[in-house]
């Protein structure tokens, strides 16, 4: 009985966990922290979405066991869309399913196709669930750097030469969490030719697809006819109609992976409670306004957010798309690394953030900054960060130490 759980042993420490801590214990002590550290949107769920779900909820027979692969009326709701926006065919049958969100999809599509000694390979950084879905299923991951000197298709390619066994998937994601990093279709049309070429499936995550501020709008994968080969694409409701606590997302594409992972989720689930499927349609199908205002409020905060930390004397590279900002630490305190300077960030300008650690080795030396507070937090919290950058001026902070280094 004392010994250990393998794959629990396999994840490391939840980097965030020591900064969600610290911030809960300055809570307790009465200090107002700005909380820019987790992308959990802060506006209410449109009102007809919400009223729809009220209306469904009031049927009894809304109230048993729904189905794992979705409701027809949403499957078909995610065809539209995709049809819509991005000009493609979907069959709502066989080529899309409904997920509990597309973190669960991801983890749980990672189980169905994962055999022992298989090879995947996940960005770095990246968003936990990239990699942590495969390897809590049995795999090894390989990281392909990506950073704003990484040519992708070339990191791509070293990826691949570099393995001793061939890969079996690759994760993309773009707009892309953390960096904020986004594509066009012909890095998509590269990565589905090369892919198809050494047998290796896409596996596309497109939840921030809607939230963009500058440019056309983000691409999906699946524009590219060869793509539905061997590629499968996740989103979300959670951000573009600010639903995060709904846990209500889907994938779509290639007929093997979504059959594979509709057969491994009918062991797991009995899909999400019908009403919130019902109130997904009508948030599909329903007024895009809303959408809209999305786009213009994230906009807003971000200008906010720049052009106010600039003006600080903390120069932050404005992002094209996503909710977030990927922050590089300020030369003085980069010694100090990303995990240090967040917490020092917290206990003396009273402001959240993730450090860019949390996110894989590539992230350190970052921090990333989600627009979840209205621009009077941020305004505030841009003075805090102003005084905090300020007071260091004469005194730079001391190099971390080898214990923070580690993390």
């Amino acid at each position: 009985m004392e010994k250990e759980f393998h794959k629990i042993g396999l994840l490391p420490p939840y980097v965030f966990a020591e900064v969600n801590a610290m911030k809960a214990r300055a809570r307790a002590a009465g200090a107002d922290i700005i909380d820019f550290g987790m992308g959990n949107p802060d506006q209410p769920t449109p009102p007809h979405i919400v009223e729809k779900l009220v209306e469904t909820v009031q049927d009894p027979k809304t109230h048993r066991y729904s189905t794992s692969r979705g409701i027809p009326g949403l499957r078909k709701a995610i065809a539209a869309y995709y049809g819509r926006r991005f000009g493609v065919d979907v069959d709502p049958e066989t080529e899309t399913i409904v997920t509990l969100g597309s973190k669960e999809g991801l983890a749980n599509l990672s189980s169905a196709i994962t055999n022992d000694g298989d090879v995947i390979l996940a960005p770095n950084p990246s968003y936990p669930i990239h990699p942590f879905g495969f390897i809590i299923a049995g795999a090894g991951v390989r990281s392909i750097p990506i950073g704003p000197e990484k040519e992708l298709m070339k990191a791509l390619r070293d990826a691949v030469e570099n393995s001793s066994l061939k890969p079996k998937a690759v994760v993309l994601n773009y707009p892309n969490n953390p960096t904020a990093k986004v594509v066009d279709l012909d890095f998509y049309e590269q990565v589905v030719d090369y892919c198809l070429h050494h047998g290796i499936y896409i596996l596309s995550d497109i939840a921030y697809a809607e939230v963009y501020f500058d440019g056309p709008p983000p691409p999906s994968i699946l524009q590219v006819k060869r793509a539905w080969d061997i590629a499968v694409e996740f989103s979300s409701m959670s951000k573009t109609y600010s639903m995060p606590g709904w846990r209500i997302g889907f994938a779509t594409g290639n007929k093997k992976l979504i059959s594979a992972l509709a057969r491994i989720k009918s062991y797991l689930d009995y899909g999400a409670f019908t009403p919130i499927q019902v109130a997904a349609v009508a948030a599909l199908n329903g007024p895009q306004d809303c959408v809209d205002e999305m786009r213009s409020l994230y906009k807003s905060r971000r200008d906010v957010l720049i052009d106010g930390l600039a003006a600080a004397g903390w120069e932050v590279p404005s992002p094209a798309a996503t909710m977030f900002a990927w922050a590089p630490v300020p030369p003085d305190f980069a010694a100090l690394g990303s995990m240090e300077f967040s917490k020092l960030l917290l206990s003396e300008a009273e402001v959240a953030v993730s450090p860019g650690i949390g996110f894989g080795d590539n992230g350190e030396g970052f921090v990333r900054i989600a627009l979840v507070e209205n621009e009077q937090r941020i305004r505030q919290a841009v003075r805090n960060i102003k005084a905090f950058l300020r007071g260091h001026d004469q005194a730079p902070p001391k190099k971390r130490s080898k214990q923070a280094a580690s993390l």
